[in-house]
Order: C-alpha cells, then sequence, then structure tokens
C-alpha cells in the first residue's frame, strides 16, 4: 500500500490512481481482507467526515456543480446553514483529504478530491471495478 503523507488521507491505488487495475490490487477493502491498523484509520477518518448530514449534502453539492466547484457563498442557501457551519463542515471534508480549497483573493473555491472519494467507495466494495 502506498502510504500519504497527510495525516488523515484516504488511501488510494498507487498503480492506477484509485481504479483497482490488476489482481494483486494495493486498495485496502473491508469486504475481502482484513485491514491493517493504518488502512483502518486512514478509511475511517474519510467515513468519519461523511457521517453527518450537512457534510454529505456538501459532497453531493459540490459534485452536482456545473464546474465540480463551489465557495462557500455559494453553499449557504441550498444547506440553509450559516456561513460559520458550511466553513466548519468544509474545513472537516478538507482535513479529511475529501475536499480541497483553492483561494481566489477572499474567496475559497472548494473542489471534491476524486481518488479520496474513489478510495472510500473501493474500501466498502467487494469486488473490484474492473472485475
Amino acid at each position: 500500500m502506498t502510504t500519504s503523507t497527510a495525516t488523515v488521507a484516504a488511501p488510494f491505488c498507487a498503480k492506477s490512481g484509485g481504479d483497482c487495475t490488476c489482481a494483486l490490487c494495493t486498495c485496502p477493502s473491508v469486504l475481502t481482507a482484513a485491514l491493517s491498523e493504518a488502512e483502518s484509520i486512514s478509511l475511517s477518518a474519510g467515513f468519519a467526515a461523511l457521517a453527518d448530514p450537512v457534510r454529505l449534502r456538501l459532497v453531493s453539492l459540490l459534485a452536482d456543480a456545473a464546474d465540480g466547484s463551489g465557495c462557500v457563498c455559494d453553499l449557504i442557501a441550498p444547506l440553509g446553514r450559516s456561513q460559520a457551519t458550511v466553513s466548519h463542515h468544509l474545513k472537516v471534508l478538507a482535513d479529511a483529504g475529501l475536499v480541497t480549497g483553492r483561494k481566489h483573493g477572499r474567496l475559497i473555491s472548494y473542489r471534491l478530491v476524486d481518488k479520496h472519494l474513489a478510495a472510500l467507495r473501493a474500501a466498502i466494495t467487494k469486488e473490484h471495478p474492473h472485475e
């Protein structure tokens, strides 16, 4: 398994950047083999971040955005939450490695990190995506 320098970034298949492409896959799956402690810590951080209705909706809104990104000001109305609450939840998602932010003047545009979301999906999938 490839390790990341980030403390809680989700693991992903280094051979293909997220999708399994070989019989000797390095993507951890809870349904196919026992996870190592490091794998379970890394995966649990991502799942914990998604285990909140507001954060799950944030992921959904970012995935549905026309350009694949959004700033806090664009997400306040659809969520019906304050700017501070939306910012807090985006920070939790960023700390888990599920979103990344890019500063544009005073605004930060957030985008999903597809390879980390794919790693979470692969972790609860029994069969590899290529099978």
